[in-house]
This record gives C-alpha cells, structure tokens and sequence, in this order.
C-alpha cells in the first residue's frame, strides 16, 4: 500500500520560529561541529575520570587484599576490573535492540505503528506526539520504548513533510531522560522493594532508619503520590518543551537532507518466503513456533508466579528479551521469518558492542576505588534536611553522566545515600525516587543509552545532543523544585 504524504505546513504557528527554538538550533550547531559521536565520548570520559581519581588522591595501582573485593583498586587496577562488568549487561541490551526491532519489524506491529505514525499532520505535531509517546512507553518499560519509539519516529519522519529528524530522534529518546525510572521498570525501587534483589548492606541501612525492617515497599517509592505529581509534571513540561523546541521548515533538516536513507514503510505488506526444498520444512513450519511459544509461555508463568509475591520482582532484563523473542517468533509465525528479521537487526548492535566495555571501564574507577564515596561525602557536608534531595539529585546526574547504569551504580551508591538520609531525617523512599530522576536527567547528556534509538535511525550522537541539551536545562531544574519542595510532604521514616 502507497501512503499519500500530507501538504506541507504553511500556518503561521508552524512557520514561525521561538527563541526556545533558535537555541535549540544553535546547540545544535554546536554539537554537530564539536561534539564528538558516542565513541569519542567515553574515550574522553574515561581519561577525564582517571585525572579526576589522580587529583583526589586516588592510587594509580593496587589490589584489595581479599580476593573477590569491590573496593581498595588502583585507577588502572579498577579499570581492568570494571572493563568486563558489564559484559552481560552488553548482552542484555544487545539482544533487547534485536529482539525488540524483530517484533516492530513484524507485520501485526508494522501495522500498528504505521496507524500511529499516521496521527501527526504537521511538523511541530509529530515532534510532541513521538515526545509523549516515547515517555508514556518508557513508563511502561524502558527497554521496549527505545525500540518502539525509534521505529515509530522513523515512520513519522516518512509521512510527516518537513519535519526535523534530529529534533524527532532526540525526542524518540525523551523518555530515557525523564521518566522511566519512576515507572514499573525503575530498577532501584525495584531492588529496594525486594529481599533477593537489595544487598545486605543495602537492608541494613535501610532497616536502621526503619526500626527494623531493610525493605521500601513500592508504595513508598514510584507509587508515591508526591513522585506520581512529579513524574507527571515532567510529562507536560517534555511535552510542551518538544513543541516549542520545533524548528520552522525553514531550518528544519529532513533525513534525505542529512543523507539517510528511510527505507520501505511499515505498512507495505511483508512477503513471507517459501521453502525451497523438503529439508526446509522445520523453520517454515509453524508446528514449531506453537510448541516453543507454548514452552516459553509455561516457564514466564512459572517464574511471575514464584516471584516473592511481588510479580514485578521477576520483570528483569532476561525476562524481558524472552518475552519480546516469544512475542516475535508468534507475530512472525514462522521462524525462518523470525530469523530474517534478527538478521535485519543486528547491524543495529554494533556500537553497543564496542562502547559498553569501555563505559564498564569508567564504571571500575568510579565504583571500585574511593570516587564514588568522596563524591557522596562532598555532597553530605554542604548539605542540610532541606537541600539534601536536590543535592543528590545533582550528584547522581553528575554521576550518571559517567556511569550510566542506574541499577549497578546504585547499589554502591545506596548505602552512603540513605546512609545521610536517616541522619539528615529525610523519607528513605524519597531519596530512591530523586536518585532516580537525576539518574534519568543524566541520560539527556551523554550517549550511552542512546545508542539503540541512534542505530535504528541512522543518526549521530551529535545530531540530536542539540535538543537534549536543552531538554536538560528546562527538565532538570523543575526536577530540583520538585524534589525539594515534596519532601517537606514526607515523614521520616
């Protein structure tokens, strides 16, 4: 089927341009002739990190005593260490972007996305509908609306005539850098609420500021209503900025203009292929997928029902990449077509391959020697009860900037945080509800989590940093605000 393109814009709301546009285009400018692309980030952020240990006396090598530590490594020791720490996170992620982009790749969801992408008729539309898009799903889960969301930004920038594909992929990953850790997927108020996720000396600082009890129900974190408020003014702040940040046709670049290539849409009608030869028939058979559905289908009851009576303890990245591969393999029916579609994806991969290591290696320095603790201790002793959560907020964006991954850095993190909490008497599950949304703010200046909504659409760090930029300096003060204001509302504990 042919999709009829809509005429261009030519209302004045669309052709005039704001100030908060301009400066979007003007960070954009910048980033495109400066920054350098994801690969060059880590590389500069892993010698910005290791002059930063040097400077705050941090030993250039050593290794702990006890075999197996955490803790007492050398800068370069630490780097080593940390460099493979992530390798199944990599994995993880790697088969997220696969499996996620074989399920959009599927005709039932094809459909569905060509039937939103179709919403949009105009430039400014399309930018603030794929914005609230991106965040409701990464409300939902984080791992599906990167992938969804991208997919959906790239048939939009098909239908919609003029639209900015920068401003459009920088908007796809909106979600990633606001909201998604205080939905169901936030990985410290899920560890917080479980026994066999949260670490002892996580529960037990936790425990002492609650007279005995080393857990924070979810009550008391995401589905707190100061957090629920927060989260949705956020949302409209995002979506409202997406709007104003549009650019007008004029200075607007479409992906032709920036040399990508959109391919096929969605909703041409996928051609299955047929077997050549009798010996063919098990992969184009759709016995198969049935039966291996069926088998996955029986293991995920198995596991939410024998999750710790809380079925959100067992939503775990592993459990999220075999939901979306059964879910591929039934939508696709046959697995030989299934597999033509993680073929199709794969070349997607390749900067997670090579970049995850390296932000590994950060990792190390940062959370195998002092860094992480002289950081938190620098923020405590200029800090009181009523700047406590905006200082943390701020510290755990500075920190994510450098380590971006919200669920390892904050086990390390936790103990001296809640740890300040109890003697400055501030409500333990607030603290994990504004380390989450600093946590978030950081993803909207450095490129690590962007890197699966980049590779499905063609684009470069420095094409969309513009805009995130300037998400970041309107998002990240109301996140302040809000922090601080919400917890005179909260009790200790």
């Amino acid at each position: 089927m042919t999709t009829t393109a809509p005429k261009a814009p030519d209302s004045t709301t669309e052709t005039r341009e704001n100030w908060l546009a301009r400066l979007a285009l003007r960070f954009t400018a910048f980033t495109e002739k400066w920054l350098p692309d994801a690969l060059g980030f880590v590389l500069v952020g892993t010698f910005l990190i290791f002059a930063f240990g040097l400077v705050s006396g941090e030993k250039l090598l050593g290794l702990p005593a006890k075999p197996g530590a955490t803790s007492g490594y050398g800068l370069v020791d630490a780097w080593g260490q940390g460099f493979w720490s992530l390798i199944t996170f990599t994995l993880q992620m790697a088969m997220i972007v696969i499996a996620g982009y074989a399920v959009a790749a599927s005709p039932p969801v094809g459909r569905l996305i060509a039937r939103l992408a179709a919403l949009p008729r105009t430039p400014r539309g399309a930018i603030a509908f794929t914005a609230a898009v991106a965040m409701l799903t990464s409300y939902a889960n984080w791992a599906f609306s990167l992938i969804f969301t991208a997919i959906l930004a790239k048939e939009v920038a098909r239908r919609v005539p003029g639209v900015d594909y920068r401003a459009l992929g920088a908007m796809a990953f909106l979600g990633l850098g606001t909201v998604w850790a205080q939905g169901l997927s936030g990985s410290a108020a899920l560890q917080v609420a479980s026994a066999v996720s949260s670490p002892a000396p996580v529960q037990k600082v936790i425990a002492e500021g609650r007279g005995g009890n080393g857990l924070i129900p979810l009550t008391e974190t995401i589905f707190l209503w100061q957090g629920m408020v927060a989260t949705a003014i956020i949302f409209v702040i995002g979506v409202g900025m997406a709007w104003f940040l549009t650019p007008s046709p004029e200075r607007a670049k479409t992906a032709e203009q920036l040399g990508i290539d959109l391919g096929p849409g969605l909703d041409r009608k996928l051609q299955d292929s047929r077997r050549t030869r009798p010996g063919e028939w098990i992969e184009y058979s759709p016995v198969f997928t049935v039966l291996l559905f069926a088998l996955g289908a029986w293991y995920l009851v198995r596991r939410f029902a024998n999750s710790a009576g809380n079925p959100l303890n067992a939503l775990d990245l592993n459990t999220i990449n075999l939901m979306l591969i059964l879910l591929a393999l039934v939508l696709h029916w046959r697995p030989a077509n299934l597999a033509r579609a993680v073929k199709d994806g794969t070349p997607a991969v390749s900067g997670i391959l090579l970049q995850f290591p390296l932000y590994g290696g950060i990792f190390g320095m940062i959370a195998y020697t002092g860094l992480h603790k002289t950081i938190a201790d620098w923020l405590v002793s200029i800090s009181n009860e009523f700047f406590y959560p905006a200082m943390i907020a701020i510290y755990s964006c500075v920190l994510g900037v450098f380590v971006p991954s919200g669920g390892s850095k904050w086990v390390i993190e936790a103990p001296y945080v809640l740890d300040a909490a109890n003697q400055l008497q501030v409500n333990q599950g607030w603290m994990v509800v504004v380390y989450d949304l600093g946590e978030a703010s950081a993803n909207l200046l450095q490129p690590f989590w962007m890197l699966p909504t980049l590779a499905i659409l063609g684009l470069k760090a420095r094409d969309i940093m513009g805009y995130t930029f300037a998400m970041f300096l309107a998002l990240f003060p109301a996140v302040l605000v809000l922090v601080t204001l919400f917890a005179r509302t909260l009790p200790f504990p």
